[in-house]
């Protein structure tokens, strides 16, 4: 079979590389029999449709589905008709309006765009007057642009943060292993939010009693109401979960893989990859008995000088192949070029995920900092508690 990936980051590397195992990975979509949308920004404009218009077998939504991702407000208002617990919201244009929402709300105070931001769109914090500067930054389209100007302001949600990935052909599904990822710059989850710091799965809380919940409670009516609507979604759902003390509610969904939690999920995934997407693509996905997964997965994200505010390029980076040497290491590239004298150097926020596969998560994660200490370039940061706490329980 020979795929093309749409994208260019690190998940989509991931996504080659997993494909790669059984299909050939092909430079353009003229070539391709099968065409993976990696990236929210085309799914969101309709590339999609577009390419099935065009003859073309695509694995991810059109743009009517890819809504539940493009707008946040639209995502809501879904989710109410679908009875999909999430957390109380409003949406507004106005700063004074936004603010006298936020008085009836306890706090913490969740603050995000309505539309695409490279998941840097939200502020969660219980500052009310940091939070009524956020608004005006972002409705004055200082912050996000056109992104911003219309905002969602949520009531805060407490409990351990999950993501899920459910891969769906429009009628029938299957659920991947859960897994929990790090978005703020700093240890001890500090700092300004960022695309994803690192990423582990399995993820303890996460017990079949919970998943069982996810699949009742969200996923399943979230997929019975697209039908219900007319959306034909093939594609994968990524779910980002809080996992409250009332149960799972649903934070927000992706309509496309994660990032950086591809990077764990797909070295785990044990089945044949081109042919699953393949077939859910076709609208004829089956799956007899559980997927096969392996080991355990950690990633950790190099990061380059001034990340999330700015990004520095061409730092020349060292050591990729020392990391790789490592057994179950896989370096992928997220950020990266080559320049003039054909050295690989830093292009962008994201750099590197340094991905470890073990037969537990602590020994994953001591294998994930072993390459990373192998890799160097000026500037590079990265968080040193990626799946500390859970690798304590494996």
């Amino acid at each position: 079979m020979r795929v093309h990936v749409v994208g260019s980051g690190g998940r989509e590397h991931a996504l080659r590389n997993a494909l790669a195992r059984t299909a050939s990975i092909v430079n353009t979509i003229d070539e391709a029999e099968l065409v993976v949308i990696g990236p929210e920004t085309p799914l969101v404009e309709g590339l999609a449709d577009k390419l099935r218009n065009d003859g073309k077998i695509v694995f991810g939504p059109g743009a009517d589905g890819a809504r539940l991702e493009g707008s946040k407000q639209w995502l809501k208002d879904f989710l109410a008709r679908a009875g999909v617990p999430t957390a109380r919201y409003g949406t507004f244009t106005d700063v004074n309006d936004a603010s006298d929402f936020m008085k009836s709300l306890p706090g913490p105070y969740v603050v995000k765009t309505d539309g695409l931001a490279s998941g840097k769109g939200v502020l969660v914090t219980s500052d009310f007057a940091e939070a009524v500067r956020d608004i005006e930054d972002k409705v004055n389209g200082v912050s996000f642009g056109d992104a911003g100007r219309k905002v969602i302001i949520e009531e805060g949600m407490s409990g351990p943060e999950v993501s899920f990935f459910y891969i769906f052909d429009g009628k029938n599904g299957f659920a991947l292993p859960a897994a929990q990822d790090f978005k703020r710059i700093g240890d001890g989850d500090v700092g300004p939010n960022t695309g994803g710091m690192g990423c582990y799965s399995d993820v303890p809380v996460a017990t079949s009693k919970i998943i069982d919940e996810v699949m009742d409670r969200i996923i399943e009516p979230t997929t019975g109401t697209l039908r219900k609507e007319g959306i034909d979604y093939r594609g994968v759902f990524y779910a980002g979960l809080m996992l409250t003390e009332e149960g799972p509610k649903l934070i927000e969904y992706n309509v496309r893989f994660g990032d950086p939690e591809t990077q764990v999920l797909l070295p785990r995934y044990g089945g044949d990859l081109a042919e699953t997407l393949m077939s859910a693509a076709q609208g004829q996905l089956h799956v007899d008995g559980p997927v096969a997964i392996s080991d355990q997965a950690v990633t950790v994200t190099m990061a380059s000088k001034g990340y999330p505010e700015s990004s520095h390029s061409g730092d020349v980076i060292n050591g990729l192949e020392d990391a790789e040497k490592i057994d179950g290491v896989t370096v992928f590239q997220a950020g990266t070029a080559r320049n003039e004298r054909d050295e690989l150097v830093t292009n962008g926020g994201r750099v590197l995920n340094v991905t470890a596969l073990a037969p537990t998560l602590a020994e994953a994660r001591a294998k994930a900092y072993e390459g990373v200490a192998k890799i160097h370039f000026d500037g590079m940061q990265f968080r040193t508690d990626i799946a500390l706490e859970a690798s304590k329980q494996s």
